[in-house]
């Protein structure tokens, strides 16, 4: 008996044991560590995208450029994810007409607590020698929403001549519209200025603010002032444009200076400098840098300028033109300062607050 009880007694020894053994450990999960966040991003934004152009209003960057066919806006939280954001078409045109083919430049601005879009176009089928400016409005608080309206075409009645490349000037409580357009005389295309008495109306005479001057200038035909943009600092009002032709490797941007507080329909409030202040770069596959336009980083603390260019010499005034972004500062004198185009597939450091 004593037998059968010690061995009784190491069966469930053994029993007891083995069924601790095969009790499953608890679960520990293990420890993920989640990526780490892009600080970086690369020009060029996208494959393709001519004349671009960039405004910012409650927290979101909307984004356009050329497309030709229609018009369509970007919407964005972080201009270094462009990429991501689709593309809605705001505008098709009719058909047939005045505005129905050749649709570019488009710019967007908030005026008046409306969305305004200026943008180029001309009949089909007739060449490119009836180019114009023209107009659409939108009382919505997205412009990605809702219905634009045509306010029709944006001219002078004493000078209608052709205009493409239209933007806003705002200085000493007055509106202002400046383009690029012909003199009725020659194809050189000069920037004008003139005053607005709405956002779809000009209203007084046209001034002639600039035209192909200098060497730097006249890389063509045509020949070429075009793609005014506004940038003001400190003191200064900086007028940024474009020159020579836009296929040509040479087209790069030039400046107007003027004081905050002139009369930007004064020629003689205007200076106009003698050497590009931003130019191609075959070092870095930077080729036809121009027609540009500038937004401030998330925080608001830092300028950026937006601009096309081809990625190898003698690509042209086409699609092959992408859209390409980079911080820049401020010389002394309250003009900007670009530097050199950034080489393209290069880590930059995005914008502040993104």
């Amino acid at each position: 008996m004593r037998y059968v009880y010690h061995l009784l007694f190491w069966v469930l020894i053994l029993g007891s044991t083995a069924c601790q053994k095969s009790k499953p450990a608890p679960f520990v999960p293990l420890a993920v560590t989640p990526p780490a966040a892009t600080t970086t991003f690369t020009n060029p934004l996208l494959p393709s995208g001519p004349d671009p152009w960039v405004y910012e209003k409650d927290g979101f960057y909307y984004y356009m450029h050329t497309l030709n066919d229609r018009l369509a806006i970007w919407k964005t939280a972080k201009m270094s994810d462009l990429s991501r954001a689709t593309p809605v078409t705001v505008w098709t045109p009719p058909r047939t007409g005045n505005a129905s083919s050749n649709l570019w430049a488009p710019e967007l601005f908030f005026l008046d607590g409306k969305w305004y879009i200026y943008y180029t176009a001309g009949p089909a089928n007739v060449g490119l020698g009836q180019q114009k400016t023209w107009v659409l409005e939108n009382a919505s608080a997205d412009p990605t929403t809702n219905t634009w309206v045509d306010r029709g075409r944006l001219f002078s009645p004493i000078t209608d001549f052709w205009a493409i490349d239209g933007t806003i000037l705002e200085q000493n409580g007055n509106r202002y519209f400046i383009w690029s357009g012909h003199d009725g005389i020659d194809a050189v295309q000069r920037l004008y200025i003139s005053r607005m008495s709405n956002p779809w109306t000009l209203t007084g005479p046209r001034v002639e603010l600039s035209h192909p001057q200098y060497a730097w200038e006249n890389v063509g035909p045509p020949f070429v002032n075009e793609g005014p943009e506004i940038i003001k600092h400190g003191s200064k009002t900086n007028l940024v444009y474009s020159a020579s032709f836009c296929g040509a490797d040479q087209y790069a941007l030039g400046l107007l200076t003027a004081s905050s507080t002139a009369d930007p329909m004064l020629l003689t409030s205007w200076t106009k400098s003698a050497t590009p202040i931003f130019s191609q770069s075959p070092a870095n596959r930077a080729y036809a840098t121009g027609h540009n336009g500038f937004f401030k980083s998330k925080d608001g603390q830092e300028d950026w300028i937006i601009y096309h260019a081809n990625s190898n010499p003698d690509e042209g005034c086409v699609e092959k033109r992408n859209p390409r972004m980079q911080k820049f500062g401020w010389n002394a004198d309250d003009t900007p300062n670009f530097g050199v185009p950034v080489s393209i597939n290069t880590p930059i450091l995005k914008p502040s607050g993104e």
